[in-house]
């Protein structure tokens, strides 16, 4: 794991590149607002929600049945199967019978002739929209037009036949498969899944999906290089210095830090710190971090949703975000710039970047594509 987490570009770049983050709400209801199922009455079990279904995501306050029982999501998942055990995304609502209702769930059934999002437009919830990229999403909550692909909460991925038009087929996985995955991190830290990984893929479906098949093999060995990197090959979790912990708590900002001055310390995959990441990594993912921070240690898809949030979308101390540095052609050595950029480029430590180059080109020959130039900074 490097060892830069007292200084590292959190407390520099990010502080700069937080700036750069448009918000994407205002603020996040609490779980008590949410929309929760009705009690069984006194003599028959409640109506079934829509069937549980593993490919859709579900955000705080959504409902499925699932093996005779309606259960709710309490935030963020995809994939787990609904459960009191787990990381504990599910609260069991109690035996149903029968069936839901008729409206269509988020996540498909209807036909696909649907108008398409504009950018700026208010939405309620139910509205299906077709995207740019050829995807249909559902509103889960009303918005004033956030993007369907960034602001997870507000939109979910929905399915549907016939009609105008067709749904285009969304890419067939992810580069890197499950068994090249556990090559890469052969001493990894049960937590960081592979199912988790993948779950976290819709948050931002332009990653390791743009470019021709050798670019985005790149991208994911870059993502992946960087995050081995950071967490000691996938081993560590949370911040190892517990010094620093106190540390990450910026007070000057408005929300102040909620959950605690020590609790905004390094977590997941790239080690988010300091609260003001957290509130903007959250309002982005749709997700309370700024209250709730553990759920980056506690939930695979929120950690890795984290770790894709900073690489698509933060520029750090350098001049673009790590994706864009990849497909764009800007190199390896770019990302690295993007990330700890102000305390290992230029000379700074060269032996840090020569470690996150190693990961990188045995990670690129795992998916059998070159590495590429400019692989330092």
């Amino acid at each position: 794991m490097s060892p830069r987490r007292s200084t590292k570009h959190r407390s520099t770049g990010a502080r700069y590149s937080k700036r750069r983050l448009v918000s994407m709400v205002a603020g996040l209801a609490t779980a008590a607002g949410f929309a929760v199922l009705l009690p069984m009455s006194s003599d028959a079990a409640a109506a079934c929600a829509a069937p549980y279904a593993a490919s859709q995501v579900y955000t705080g306050g959504m409902s499925a049945s699932y093996n005779g029982h309606n259960w709710s999501a309490k935030w963020w998942t995809q994939g787990e199967t609904p459960s009191t055990g787990g990381t504990g995304v599910w609260a069991d609502q109690g035996a149903c019978g029968g069936g839901g209702g008729t409206t269509t769930p988020p996540g498909g059934g209807g036909s696909c002739d649907h108008p398409a999002w504009v950018q700026g437009r208010q939405y309620t919830t139910g509205d299906i929209v077709k995207y740019t990229n050829g995807n249909y999403y559902v509103a889960t909550h009303d918005n004033p037009g956030y993007d369907p692909t960034i602001s997870t909460w507000f939109w979910s991925p929905y399915t549907c036949t016939g009609g105008g038009s067709t749904s285009t087929p969304k890419p067939g996985g992810f580069v890197v498969s499950e068994a090249q995955f556990n090559q890469m991190f052969p001493s990894r830290n049960p937590f960081y899944t592979y199912a988790g990984l993948t779950a976290a893929l819709s948050a931002y479906p332009g990653f390791a999906t743009t470019g021709s098949d050798t670019v985005k093999k790149q991208e994911a060995a870059a993502f992946l290089a960087n995050v081995s990197h950071e967490t000691g090959g996938l081993v560590h979790i949370v911040e190892q210095n517990t010094a620093n912990y106190p540390h990450y708590c910026d007070s000057s900002q408005p929300y102040g830090c909620p959950a605690g001055q020590a609790a905004y310390y390094g977590r997941g995959p790239i080690q988010l710190s300091w609260n003001f990441n957290y509130k903007a990594a959250g309002d982005a993912l749709g997700i309370d971090l700024l209250h709730n921070p553990n759920l980056v240690q506690n939930d695979p898809a929120v950690a890795w949703k984290t770790g894709l949030w900073y690489w698509n979308t933060q520029n750090g101390p350098g001049t673009m975000t790590p994706h864009n540095a990849m497909v764009n052609g800007r190199g390896f050595g770019e990302t690295i710039r993007s990330i700890n950029g102000s305390l290992e480029c230029n000379g700074g430590n060269p032996a840090q970047v020569q470690s996150r180059v190693n990961s990188y080109q045995s990670f690129t020959s795992i998916l059998g594509v070159p590495a590429g130039s400019n692989l330092t900074c």
